[in-house]
């Protein structure tokens, strides 16, 4: 192998950073319309399809501190008398509901194959941790927390991603729960959180196979890789899962995982394979004949990747661009050799082993420098060229981006349910409106409107967030750092100017003054100015009010007593306003 000139561009090759943002789905009510009725169907009542229009509109458009429940329901439906009727109707739909997200969700990777999908797309996994102050909610328990980066009192979610060219998308989700949880002493909580009894305690690993195992026995999107961190890559267990599924897993793992090389490192040169036997029995013993396979004392040692990466020589490693972001360009020297992996300290399946390196500088230690290098395995095939497992390792941010953009824009841990249905069904809820996010990005650049997906720059963040882990532990953070907050926060930053998509005006077009809430608005911590102003009448059936909003003006129409927000400068149409309203109004049983 020779050493390239220069770095090779694979920047083209990752999917374009989501651009569009809840605050620009104001103007997109009959794509919103149309995308929901994707899903209605799949709801067994009228009311449960109304109360899901309803949540899911209020993820993308609410502007409220919290995307809770009850700030949901106050600030879309409004603050009269029915108002704790409403917020109890609301939080029955969402945390005791009966209703299917499981089909929402084939339904929803249906339309990602639709919106995403190609041969070479890239399944993610990764998990997502919510920090809680109480003991009640399902699932929590003092472990590792992900998003304070420290043990502490959390929720553990374990989450499928989806990245190709075209963009990226979470697929599913599950909750972990931990082993405490098990136990006689959490009995109590097990019944109060309404835990189906048939679940069982599964590791993450465990639990991120199985969703694996699901997508891909579906067959409802096309994907041949999967890429995962060092949490997940340290399991053998789960890699020989996912390698059943027909999928290429690109995992990383610790330095320490030891492999035989097909190859000597240093020199080329092909090495002995390991090899199994079965020792005879010593004549001078009695007893039965050994049956049990060990390992060959003929067999050359296993080098950790570690050392690998050590004995590798300068000919060996090529240079690539791998991301292009807001602070410079994501470089590094990569190299790859074959080996074969270790299975319970026996030989198991033919691999790669890859290694990435940061470009040597002059004022970086040596041993820094080793430490901060990262290790994969990946059971592609031999002939798999450097540049694509060099890809694939570089679409690891796609999924972390997908939690940042949810938690910022779409309230994913916002959520105040205890019930283990409430979870799942408000995780189902932010997945499809995220989703519809990529989609409106996707629709428009195809009108010409905002992104181009080989012009949009990548966001250095990437490079932050898959160094951005606490010392000791294999998992990385999901608070963002400082630096890689600030790559990341307005995400339209990287957009040339000509590119960005514009935000609504500030102020309304039509001239309606600010309307006041009652009191009671007020008292729920709303976020409505008191200055008030007449509005015009619209019927006895309806008034027309206005409140306050960070980034644009927003009518409120009352249809029968029920109020919901409609855009200003394009409303919402009427057969959306009929399905949202119309069975809000008696605030039947959302079950």
């Amino acid at each position: 192998m020779t050493k390239r000139r220069g770095a090779q561009d694979l920047t083209g090759e990752a999917p374009a950073l989501l651009v569009v943002g809840a605050q620009d789905v104001a103007e997109l009510g009959e794509e919103l319309a149309a995308y929901q009725a994707r899903f209605a169907p799949l709801f067994g009542r009228r009311e449960q399809r109304a109360w899901a229009a309803l949540y899911l509109r209020g993820l993308l458009l609410a502007e409220v501190p919290r995307k809770n429940v009850e700030a949901l329901a106050l600030r879309l439906c409004g603050a009269g008398a029915q108002a704790g009727r409403t917020v109890r109707a609301l939080q029955q739909f969402l945390g005791e509901g009966a209703w299917n997200d499981d089909a929402l969700l084939a339904e929803h990777q249906r339309l990602g194959e639709e919106t995403l999908g190609e041969d070479e797309g890239v399944l993610l996994v990764d998990g997502s941790d919510v920090a809680k102050q109480g003991t009640h909610a399902v699932g929590v328990a003092r472990q590792w927390c992900g998003s304070t980066g420290k043990r502490d009192n959390c929720q553990a979610g374990v989450y499928l991603g989806y990245a190709s060219r075209a963009g990226y998308t979470l697929l599913d989700r599950r909750l972990y729960l931990p082993e405490a949880w098990f136990d006689d002493a959490h009995q109590e909580r097990w019944r109060a959180c309404a835990i189906p009894a048939t679940v069982t305690f599964q590791t993450k690993p465990h639990l991120a196979a199985t969703l694996v195992e699901g997508v891909m026995r579906a067959g409802r999107l096309r994907a041949r890789w999967l890429a995962c961190d060092e949490g997940y890559g340290q399991d053998p267990a789960f890699l020989d899962r996912v390698a059943a599924c027909a999928l290429w897993y690109l995992a990383e793992a610790p330095r320490t995982t030891h492999v035989w090389p097909v190859t000597d490192p240093a020199t080329g040169q092909e090495r002995a394979r390991p090899r199994l036997w079965v020792p005879p029995r010593v004549a001078s013993r009695k007893g039965p004949q050994p049956t049990t396979q060990r390992l060959h004392p003929a067999t050359p040692p296993s080098l950790s990747l570690a050392q690998i990466a050590a004995q590798l020589p300068a000919a060996a490693w090529q240079r690539y661009r791998i991301l292009e972001g807001s602070k410079g360009p994501l470089v590094a020297d990569f190299a790859a050799v074959r080996a074969v992996a270790v299975r319970d300290r026996l030989p198991g399946p033919e691999v790669w082993a890859l290694v990435r390196r940061p470009l040597p500088t002059g004022e970086t230690p040596p041993e820094e420098d080793e430490r901060d290098r990262k290790f994969y395995l990946s059971c592609a095939p031999p002939d798999t060229p450097l540049a694509e497992l060099v890809r694939v390792s570089g679409l690891r941010w796609p999924i972390e981006a997908c939690f940042a953009e949810s938690k910022e824009e779409l309230g994913l841990d916002h959520y105040e349910t205890r019930f283990w249905r409430g979870w799942r069904h408000h995780m189902t809820l932010v997945i499809l409106a995220h989703h519809f996010l990529v989609r409106m990005q996707q629709r428009l650049h195809q009108r010409g409107g905002a992104v181009s997906s080989t012009a949009t720059a990548q966001p250095s963040t990437a490079a932050a967030l898959d160094t951005a882990r606490a010392p000791g532990h294999p998992r990385r953070l999901d608070a963002l750092g400082s630096d890689a907050a600030a790559a990341a926060e307005p995400r339209r930053s990287a957009l040339p100017p000509a590119r960005r998509v514009a935000p609504a005006p500030l102020r309304c077009p039509c001239g309606v003054g600010l309307a006041a809430l009652s009191a009671a608005a007020q008292s729920h911590g709303l976020p409505l100015s008191p200055q008030t102003a007449a509005a015009p009448a619209s019927g006895p059936a309806a008034t027309t009010m206005m409140s306050r909003c960070n980034t644009r003006a927003s009518h409120h129409v009352a249809y029968r007593g029920v109020r919901a927000p409609v855009c200003c400068r394009r409303p919402w149409p009427p057969a959306l306003l009929a399905l949202l309203l119309s069975p809000l109004r008696a605030f039947p049983n959302s079950r």
